[in-house]
């Protein structure tokens, strides 16, 4: 059996032509979107998440606004930093990034963001609109790994879903997407008892707690979907000798790069025992910042005619 591969960089592209659409009916009613992406200090993989953001918008059409403070900004400095986009017509979504500096009371920072204006959907309000199947702006990574699914035709009504990972930023919130989608789902953690067993029991396995390749043919039901949310980076030999039987290819992209990315599933393992997996990278990434763009586009809609964006999908 060849495993199918979930391609989310042709999805991502699929949502960008609709988002294209949707942007210029807004250009005919004089509406621009606005982005506004809060970058605190000089934390190299934050620049260039917000790069990336920031470029996207821009290419979509979107006003985009990149703010940078420094890493010795203080929590009220921020609060009223997000107060005034919060006060701004021209902005419909802000970002802040995180990591902030361990100064800040990043809580406070984000609690302040407008509902209405949380493109990351991680307000409490959001977040709580969400646990209730109301109106709110939902996280973009789970709502990415939901159009991943949805998009590549695997059936999510009925099904056995496995979630790993019980983080407020995407195991928690994908598994009630995914109680929303009808499926039935067991989140699983580190305490979870013979966590493999429980996982074999899924159709759909999500995977999303932060340790390298933790997923192993052990976890997989032959013919399961696989969705990959980890990001994580390989810095030495003794580590890709770790994880790949055959390591050539990795080694020499090891030499040139720096590192290697794996997910948190095994790349080898699943390839031989899912009947579709997404990969790492090409898979869920690529949505993070469509689904971001889809939430901007979307607070723009509802804020400028009054209504709250609705709970179901930023689409």
């Amino acid at each position: 059996m060849t495993a199918r591969i979930l391609d989310g960089n042709k999805i991502r592209d699929e949502i960008k032509t609709e988002l294209g659409a949707k942007i210029r009916a807004l250009a005919e009613k004089q509406i621009t979107p606005g982005l506004a992406a809060v970058l605190v200090g000089e934390n190299p993989a934050s620049q260039i998440y917000v790069r990336n953001k920031v470029k996207t918008s821009r290419e979509l059409g979107l006003f985009s606004e990149k703010i940078e403070r420094p890493a010795s900004a203080t929590t009220e400095e921020l609060l009223e930093l997000v107060r005034s986009l919060n006060a701004r017509g021209d902005i419909d979504g802000i970002l802040v990034q995180l990591p902030l500096p361990p100064q800040v009371d990043a809580r406070r920072v984000l609690e302040a963001v407008d509902p209405a204006k949380d493109v990351d959907g991680l307000h409490p309000v959001n977040i709580g609109r969400l646990a209730s199947g109301r109106p709110g702006l939902i996280p973009c990574t789970p709502a990415g790994v939901i159009e991943i699914l949805r998009r590549s035709g695997i059936e999510i009504a009925g099904a056995r879903a496995v979630v790993i990972g019980r983080s407020d930023l995407v195991g928690k919130p994908v598994a009630l997407l995914l109680l929303h989608q009808h499926a039935t789902v067991t989140i699983c953690h580190s305490k979870t008892r013979d966590l493999a067993a429980v996982a074999r029991e899924g159709d759909i396995i999500i995977a999303a707690m932060g340790k390298p390749a933790f997923v192993t043919g052990d976890f997989i039901r032959p013919g399961a979907t696989v969705v990959d949310v980890g990001i994580n980076r390989l810095s030495t030999a003794e580590e890709i000798r770790r994880i790949y039987r055959n390591p050539a290819d990795k080694l020499r992209a090891l030499e040139e790069k720096g590192s290697v990315l794996v997910g948190d599933v095994h790349p080898e393992d699943v390839a031989e025992k899912a009947g579709a997996y997404t990969p790492v990278p090409g898979g869920v990434g690529p949505l993070t910042i469509a689904m971001l763009m889809a939430n901007t586009v979307r607070a723009a809609e509802m804020r400028r005619a009054g209504k709250r964006p609705a709970a179901s999908s930023p689409l």
